[in-house]
């Protein structure tokens, strides 16, 4: 079984695939975190962002594997205050819109896939790109000021709450154009409004739709939930 969930940042996609992952017993993709592990590289390394050939090259170097909890390993080894920071924060839409970079990192995500019993993948492009026949898509929103309150609470940078949303809204604007893999919903995705609603309310929606019967399912492929 694959199941695909897309969204924007802070959407909460990340929390709610691992929780679905959990309850189902299948491994966790966690497509974002591969961008952000090669965009630490890319840093590390003094290489210019706009430079998709070397970028690309890069992505095609590392060893990117996960361990059973979902996190990136790069090299075997797990560094999550490195691959969350705020530089590779600023950074990560850059490096992902390389369509060469893309084609890299879908190519490992298919294999994990492949690989495994079953997924659950979170993504921007998870639903239209990497498995666009999977079985369960669903597509997280939230409003870009509840998502700035969440980073802001998570990081623990109330006081920047503001400056937060403004860099999640370019970031919406920037993945929602770029000319190869788009953020954009599948239009039969079910679409879920996280306002208001805690992830384990929102992992409990995800697991009854996967959960209902195939005719109430097709029936109400790409309604909002």
């Amino acid at each position: 079984m694959i199941v695909a969930i897309d969204g924007p940042a802070a959407s909460g996609k990340s929390t709610v695939a691992r929780a679905v992952a959990q309850a189902l017993d299948l491994t966790f993709l966690d497509t974002g975190a591969m961008y952000r592990a090669l965009t630490a590289a890319v840093l590390e390394r003094g290489c210019a962002l706009g430079d998709g050939e070397s970028c690309a090259r890069i992505a095609e170097e590392l060893d990117l594997t996960f361990d059973a909890e979902g996190r990136v390993l790069v090299d075997g080894r797990a560094d999550e205050a490195r691959i969350r920071s705020a530089a590779v924060t600023a950074a990560v839409s850059e490096v992902a819109a390389h369509p060469a970079v893309r084609r890299a990192l879908v190519s490992i995500q298919r294999r994990v896939a492949q690989d495994a019993p079953g997924v659950v993948a979170e993504g921007r492009d998870t639903t239209t790109v990497v498995f666009p026949g999977a079985d369960h898509k669903f597509f997280l929103t939230a409003t870009s000021s509840e998502r700035a309150r969440r980073r802001a609470l998570q990081e623990g940078r109330p006081e920047e709450q503001d400056a937060l949303r403004l860099e999640i809204e370019r970031r919406d604007a920037f993945d929602s154009t770029r000319a190869d893999s788009p953020l954009v919903r599948a239009s039969d995705a079910v679409a879920i409004d996280t306002d208001g609603y805690d992830a384990a309310a929102v992992t409990a929606l995800i697991l009854a739709r996967i959960s209902a019967p195939a005719h109430d399912q097709q029936h109400n492929s790409g309604d909002n939930a």
